[in-house]
Order: structure tokens, then C-alpha cells, then sequence
């Protein structure tokens, strides 16, 4: 009577998870090849994703820095006792794969090798890249010149990356708009990493992102809630409405247009509140003397009647006069 044999599976499997996602958060598939390996390996003993693994039952060794060349092989040699599941690094393991592939070409009998992705990134995920980088800058061992810089001295910056991205999009150059944007939200990432150290009264990033999501979702009731608002122009005025139900200190139609916008855009800016209002005949009648100011205004009111930005117009006049020079 011949009894059954056991069969050894040799299989490396390479256990692929994003960082930027809580640890332990793995697919069914994951858990599983983790439960059936006769080995788990990780590098770094203080790995996040590692430790979780330990924490579940499931015993798994760190193999400290190595060489690929040498952890290849362990990991190859390991595999006589059956699965083995590698916890990739958040690092992605420089080298370690090219080091696999010219171990298992130098064997006659290789095991298989499989990369199962345990993890994915979700939408947005590279943010938290963004605010480990601001955090790093900012921290003892980072950079002096991010260290020094304040709320103040940052002002110049956000004024010319503004600029910057407009220039970017109505150039239609789409990389360059693409950096543009990214230096944008390096001022916001920058901004919030200096407010959360205010002894005072400190914010950080979350705070800054839960303050924007939460006034959106206020004031979009006609997504979020059951007001009803079928046109554009419906939804600007309940946005109007409910803007100035959270601002009752603002006591006049223009209070809240910046100082420092250009002439332009701050006219056709509160030409929009005045039209809001239903006090559109006040800009008209600013517009209806004969002076520079109020000749300019009548251009802006036109701009508007429209449908046009005068801002932009008039930097395309200008980019058009450069481009004949």
C-alpha cells in the first residue's frame, strides 16, 4: 500500500503594497498566500507592514539589509520548504529583482516566481507624499532655507506661481500647466506644515482640506442636498444666498473683493456682486462718464455683458503684440 506524498509547492511570491495606505489593509489573496507560506520575510524590523503581519499570528523574520545578490539567494534557497512570500519594502527593494532573475537563471531547477499586488494606491494618494516631503523639509534635519521661511515671506511665492499658472493655461501647454499646478499646491502643502507649529492656534493640512470639503458640500445642496437647481445660474445664486448667510459681517455688495487684485478683474469682479445684488444699474451708471476710470469700467461691464473675461482678453492682445515684435 503506497501512501500519499506530499508535494512541495516552491514558489517565491512577491508581496507588493503601497505605503501610503494603512498597513494591513491587504486583498483576500494576500492574506491568504501570508497564511499558507512556510516562510515570510520582510527587511526592516520596525516595517509598518511587516509588523502588522506579526501582530495577525502569522510569524514573519526581517532580514536586515542586504545585498539583493545575498537576499536573492536567501530567498530562492528558502523556498525547498515550500512558499515563501516576500513583504516588499517601501523602498520597491532597489536591485532586488534583477539580483532574482540572475539567481534563478543560474539554477537548473528555479522556483516559480509570482508578484502578487497586495494594495493599491487610491486617488490622491501621492498628497500624503507631498506632507511627508513639507515635513521633512521643515523638521531639524531638513532644509534651512524651508526651515526660515514664514507665512510673510511666503507672499511673493503664491503671487507669482498664481501667475504662473495662468500664464500655463492659456498657453495650452499642458506639462507646463502640470508644474505649474504642482507648484501651486506646494504653497498650500508649505503654508499648512508652518500653521500647525503656531503655538497659538495651530491647522494643518487636514484641517485646511476638511474646511474646503465641508463648505462645498454646504454649498452645494442641490448635489448633496434636496434643493433644486437646474441651470448654472441658479446654482451661482443659492451660492450667492448661502455665502452671504455664513458672512453677516459683510455689510456692503463689494466687502470681500481683495485689495489686491488687479484693476480689471476687481471691476468685473464686482460688477458680478452688483448684478447678483440687482444693483447692476449702479455699475452702469459708474460707467456712463467720460473719464478714464469710467471708460475703462464701460469696457469691463461690455466684457461682462459678453461673456468675456477682460483680464484675459487683454493678455491676449499683449501676447499677440509680443509675438509680432
Amino acid at each position: 500500500m503506497t501512501g500519499d506524498v506530499d508535494v512541495v509547492v516552491r514558489r517565491l511570491v512577491l508581496l507588493l503594497s503601497t505605503p501610503r495606505i494603512a498597513p494591513g489593509l491587504l486583498t483576500r489573496d494576500a492574506w491568504t498566500a501570508l497564511a499558507g507560506a512556510a516562510h515570510v520575510f520582510g527587511r526592516d524590523e520596525d516595517e509598518t507592514q511587516l509588523n502588522v503581519i506579526q501582530q495577525s499570528g502569522i510569524a514573519a523574520t526581517h532580514c536586515g539589509a542586504q545585498e539583493p545578490a545575498a537576499l536573492a539567494r536567501l530567498l530562492v534557497d528558502s523556498t525547498d520548504d515550500g512558499e515563501v512570500v516576500w513583504i516588499g519594502s517601501a523602498d520597491a527593494d532597489p536591485g532586488l529583482t534583477d539580483a532574482l532573475a540572475a539567481e534563478i537563471s543560474s539554477r537548473q531547477d528555479p522556483p516559480e516566481i509570482e508578484m502578487l499586488v497586495g494594495s493599491y494606491d487610491v486617488p490622491g494618494a501621492r498628497l500624503l507624499d507631498l506632507v511627508a516631503v513639507m515635513d521633512r523639509l521643515r523638521s531639524p534635519d531638513g532644509c534651512p532655507w524651508d526651515a526660515e521661511q514664514t507665512h510673510q515671506s511666503l507672499v511673493p511665492y503664491a503671487i507669482e506661481e498664481t501667475h504662473e499658472l495662468v500664464e500655463a493655461i492659456e498657453s495650452g501647454d499642458r506639462a507646463h500647466m502640470q508644474e505649474e499646478l504642482g507648484d501651486l499646491l506646494l504653497q498650500v502643502a508649505f503654508h499648512s506644515r508652518i500653521a500647525q507649529e503656531d503655538p497659538g492656534s495651530p491647522f494643518g493640512i487636514d484641517e485646511v482640506a476638511g474646511g474646503i470639503v465641508e463648505k462645498l458640500v454646504r454649498r452645494h445642496p442641490h448635489v448633496f442636498a434636496d434643493v433644486e437647481a437646474e441651470t448654472s445660474l441658479e446654482v451661482s445664486e443659492n451660492w450667492e444666498q448661502i455665502k452671504a448667510a455664513e458672512k453677516p459681517h459683510r455689510t456692503s455688495t463689494l466687502d470681500g473683493i481683495p485689495k489686491g487684485l488687479p484693476a480689471l478683474a476687481s471691476a468685473h469682479k464686482a460688477a458680478g456682486r452688483l448684478a447678483t445684488a440687482g444693483r447692476y444699474d449702479v455699475a452702469v451708471s459708474a460707467a456712463a462718464d467720460d473719464d478714464l476710470g469710467s471708460r475703462l469700467l464701460a469696457l469691463v461691464l461690455e466684457a461682462r455683458d459678453q461673456g468675456l473675461d477682460p483680464e484675459a482678453a487683454l493678455r491676449a492682445t499683449v501676447r499677440a503684440l509680443d509675438a509680432e515684435l
